[in-house]
């Protein structure tokens, strides 16, 4: 066992109304994991396993290159959406791309979807700030996490708050007794994130087994009330950024795990029981998986986008023109309206509205409403190669 057990008394409070059942005081044993300076070896066939998803991870930021940016921000969207999946948030892709177009022009959106859209920040975040400071902090991880619960309803309380209570992981909701598992005690949380930072901030071990480590001891620890998975996992596209194997496109490896969730949580049980080398083999698979599929989508992208021009092409010759630069932008932005066309091109307001009407009359956009206000426009086809991407089934 990775650990050591905490034996605790949870005294019921009588100021919290609880079934009957559940108002005397009951016993729980708390788990406080080892130091992260106590791993043992990597298996041989593992460390195999390890490499050539690395080399997988490597092989799709090969592709990379100016006119390609826009996607790496989709594949950021679909690791948000599919690792708020993993936590039962249901909000697929194009619900959510129509809920950030109404969210930039001002109208209000489901709290769901509000969450998701912080998650989005909070992977941007992760993969552009923390991912690039000399020396990672506890603090940094605070602030991917403020970002991340931004939208939550109670986010004044606990977005970038460790927790100052017990939290435990299933049976019931009022104490932890007969939990499936206790995370460590409130005052074990700062001992533990300072050595978990410092474990980030060494660069002995392969990338990403630092980074399948790393993301198992933070949800080992659950240092707050709420959003502990989401945050573990963008800590994991931090780490792959700082080691330099996924300098321009993260894999979107929460899809994997939320397809599977039932391995995904094996594993993480298989890692606090002192089976390191099954939680890594099941992460490494994870991430060969979802690099796979990120460059099966992102050659599928750039064919589409190749149609658009071809259409674009026969109405519009001017290069320089307004259309040709949106349908250079589309793929970061599945769903615009005229003022987003604007702050995507630099263009004057007339010239984006006019560049509009031509990539609808090329089928490039489609209008989402007959609305004179307001109005938005989809980019034909992307959000269905998206949807794709999302179930981990890319189109061949």
């Amino acid at each position: 066992m990775r650990g050591t057990l905490a034996p605790s008394i949870w005294q019921y409070d009588p100021a919290v109304y609880a079934p009957p059942r559940y108002r005397r005081a009951c016993a729980y044993d708390a788990f406080v994991p080892s130091s992260l300076d106590a791993l043992p070896p990597i298996a041989p066939e593992v460390a195999g396993t390890i490499s050539a998803a690395e080399d997988a991870i490597r092989q799709l930021n090969a592709v990379a290159q100016p006119a390609l940016a826009p996607l790496a921000r989709l594949l950021l969207r679909t690791e948000s959406i599919a690792s708020s999946k993993v936590e039962g948030m249901q909000v697929d892709a194009r619900t959510l791309a129509r809920a950030e177009a109404r969210s930039d022009a001002g109208r209000s959106i489901g709290s769901e979807a509000a969450e998701i859209l912080a998650n989005i920040d909070a992977m941007q975040l992760a993969v552009e700030e923390a991912a690039s400071v000399e020396s990672l902090g506890v603090a940094h991880v605070l602030d991917i996490h403020r970002v991340l619960l931004a939208g939550a309803a109670n986010a004044g309380r606990t977005a970038g708050v460790i927790r100052a209570t017990q939290n435990w992981i299933g049976g019931n909701d009022y104490n932890p007794c007969g939990a499936a598992f206790v995370p460590p005690p409130a005052a074990e949380i700062d001992r533990l994130l300072d050595d978990l930072v410092g474990f980030c901030n060494d660069e002995s071990l392969p990338p990403l087994a630092q980074a399948a480590f790393a993301h198992a001891q933070f949800e080992t620890i659950h240092p707050f009330i709420d959003g502990n998975g989401r945050t573990g996992r963008a800590l994991v596209q931090v780490i792959l950024r700082r080691r330099g194997i996924a300098p321009d496109y993260v894999p979107p490896i929460s899809i994997v795990l939320a397809a599977d969730k039932g391995r995904y949580t094996e594993g993480l049980v298989a890692f606090r029981e002192g089976r390191e080398d099954r939680w890594l083999e099941a992460f490494a698979v994870a991430a060969a998986r979802a690099a796979e599929l990120a460059a099966s989508y992102l050659a599928q992208v750039q064919a589409l986008q190749a149609d658009w021009e071809k259409r674009l092409r026969g109405i519009v010759t001017r290069r320089d023109a307004a259309a040709w630069l949106l349908i250079a932008e589309l793929p970061g932005h599945p769903i615009i309206s005229t003022a987003v066309g604007v702050a995507l091109t630099q263009r004057a307001k007339p010239r984006v509205q006019q560049a509009i009407d031509h990539l609808v009359q090329a089928g490039v956009l489609l209008p989402l409403s007959g609305a004179k206000r307001n109005r938005q426009w989809e980019a034909a086809g992307l959000l269905d190669l998206l949807a794709d991407l999302e179930a981990a089934h890319p189109r061949r």
